[in-house]
């Protein structure tokens, strides 16, 4: 229980919901406990009322006194229908209470988590799977609702119907009482560990589902590749194998659920075996009436279910706590990208590197090894490198989506980590390297973030990303659906959609993460073209690869292993001779090529 008191300021919070439905549940069972009692009444006075009826047998009072007789029986039925109702009343406002605030939690505590994942680094994202992120967020706050409402719900109701009925059998007759109990606990006990073995074979009917729904969300995202390897075949003899342990153990979960309700049953059937027999040789020897028999009959009914649902209730705590733990680990990591002095403001551009190192905290992998550069507001700059030189780190420590390991990245001579992370990032165009569209319209993943943007803007953005003559030959133009990660356009119109995103916001900063990779030769010299006009008097940060994209900037920055290695304008490093003119010629030569 120590990982579900994390959600107590929940109970808290909806207290009004909790003890409405506290009042409910006792109103309910006081409503289920009395028509016991007429019921035996009833019994009773059919039993004199008979032995009164053919007394006056013969005689005129003997009709008499039958209207009498059918007016109250009329009467009991009436008044047992009626808390019947009266008791169906009261628990639907117990689940309009109680269960709705189990839906109010769910609501909130996935709204709490989702939050702070957005919080996290991306350090945590690296080392935690979606799957996972999803599993907790979903399945696993699930299991808690379960907890908070169910659980909750029939453990208040196991208490207050104990309370009722026991006391008051023990008040009727002590002895019958513990004859009709005996089988009980038996019951609960029996219930909970055959309870056990469905949720230990129910969770691996998940994790096997789980690998199931993995294999074909990944089948058909690749399916171009599936295809044009012919390994159909191959998918298909995978997905029997997966599909028959997903077989194997639902069957092995039906044998054991099948378990359940006999044995359920048998418990049952034994305490009203005993009620009957035991209440039987009591009234042979006079000691209570036909009636107490059949109100305890009816009270087995009424006791069976709850102490039944006790095990089911224990195991539904168990898996809660086992969830929560798992949501806790997760809400207890706190990221380290926090701003010092949430400073906001109007940024210009100059961005300084001053010793800056770095070291992935998940892989431990060296990115960069005391790099300095320094970039004036409206300057451009290139870097350019081999794969894995450390370009992509360059753009990621700007964005602040790191912080260095050692040395200081400044913006306008403030420390990054003085900044308040929103004013920062909003006034920074970022291209990523791997693009990423949303399954939306591309007018909805260009203005992606931003609220009453005009149509003119969005074109001017698709023209200056080189993108409108393509969009405006699709049926729909900006409303045409991308599908899922962009699945519906080429990758070099993924770029451009993920360029113009980057233009429609106006940045100060403006970072091009090897975002013309998937263009050809023609459409680059087209974009940078347009670019040139867009990076006057805009800081721009380029990345990239290829040497063509490099020479529109002011100045050239060679990363290699981390380190700097050449930097420089366009001639004067060709002039040098060195990595630059060497990476020039290699690609120059590559295009003359082809």
């Amino acid at each position: 229980m120590k990982a579900l008191r994390r959600i107590n300021h929940y109970f808290y919070k909806y207290k009004s919901h909790l003890i409405w439905g506290t009042i409910f549940i006792i109103i309910s069972n006081v409503f289920a406990v009395v028509p016991a009692q007429v019921v035996r009444q009833a019994f009773d006075l059919i039993k004199e009322t008979i032995d009164i009826y053919r007394t006056y047998e013969g005689f005129e009072l003997q009709e008499a006194f039958y209207d009498i007789f059918l007016d109250k029986i009329l009467f009991y039925g009436i008044l047992i229908v009626g808390m019947a109702l009266l008791r169906g009343v009261f628990l639907f406002f117990t689940r309009q209470t109680i269960i709705v605030m189990s839906r109010h939690i769910e609501y909130d505590q996935k709204n709490e988590i989702y939050e702070h994942y957005q919080s996290l680094p991306l350090s945590f994202y690296r080392r935690h799977n979606t799957g996972d992120l999803m599993a907790r967020i979903s399945e696993d706050v699930s299991r808690v609702r379960m907890y908070v409402g169910p659980a909750i719900m029939y453990g208040i109701n196991l208490i207050a119907l104990f309370a009722l009925v026991i006391s008051y059998m023990f008040s009727v007759n002590a002895e019958l009482s513990l004859y009709v109990l005996l089988p009980l606990p038996v019951l609960s006990v029996s219930i909970y560990f055959v309870n056990n073995i469905i949720n230990k074979r129910s969770e691996e009917i998940q994790r096997s589902l789980s690998n199931l729904s993995t294999f074909v969300q990944e089948a058909f995202s690749g399916i171009r590749v599936l295809k044009a390897f012919t390994r159909e075949g191959d998918s298909l003899a995978q997905f029997e194998k997966e599909s028959n342990d997903y077989r194997y153990k639902s069957m092995r979960l039906v044998r054991v659920d099948s378990l359940f309700f006999p044995l359920m049953l048998a418990l049952i059937g034994l305490s009203t075996i005993l009620t009957v027999y035991i209440g039987g040789l009591q009234v042979m020897a006079g000691k209570i009436t036909v009636g107490i028999i059949a109100e305890f009959v009816i009270y087995v009914n009424m006791l069976t279910w709850p102490v039944a649902s006790l095990g089911w209730t224990a195991s539904l705590i168990q898996r809660a706590a086992a969830s929560q733990q798992r949501i806790n680990e997760f809400l207890d990591v706190k990221t380290d990208i926090v701003s010092r002095k949430e400073l906001s403001k109007d940024i210009h551009g100059k961005i300084v590197f001053d010793q800056v190192s770095f070291v992935y905290p998940d892989s431990g992998i060296k990115a960069l090894d005391h790099v300095s550069f320094e970039v004036k507001p409206g300057e451009s700059i290139a870097i350019l490198g081999t794969t894995g030189s450390g370009k992509s780190t360059v753009a990621n420590l700007i964005c602040r989506m790191y912080d260095p390991t050692g040395g200081n990245v400044t913006i306008d001579e403030v420390d990054v980590r003085d900044y308040n992370l929103h004013s920062l990032r909003g006034q920074i165009g970022y291209v990523p390297q791997d693009v990423f569209l949303f399954s939306d319209t591309i007018r909805n993943n260009i203005t992606f973030g931003l609220q009453g943007v005009s149509d003119d803007r969005v074109v001017q953005a698709a023209e200056d990303a080189d993108l409108y003559h393509n969009v405006i030959d699709f049926p729909e133009g900006f409303s045409t659906k991308v599908g899922e990660r962009g699945i519906t356009l080429s990758g070099g119109q993924k770029q451009r959609v993920s360029i113009a995103r980057a233009l429609v916001r106006d940045p100060n900063i403006l970072i091009l993460d090897d975002s013309l990779s998937a263009v050809d030769t023609k459409t680059e010299n087209r974009i940078l073209g347009r670019l040139k006009g867009i990076m006057e008097n805009r800081t721009t940060v380029i990345i990239s690869h290829r040497v063509s994209s490099a020479k529109l900037a002011d100045r050239i920055l060679v990363l290699d292993e981390g380190k700097v290695v050449e930097q420089g304008t366009h001639d004067t490093l060709l002039a040098a001779g060195g990595v630059y003119k060497e990476l020039y010629d290699k690609q120059l030569t590559t295009e003359e090529a082809a």
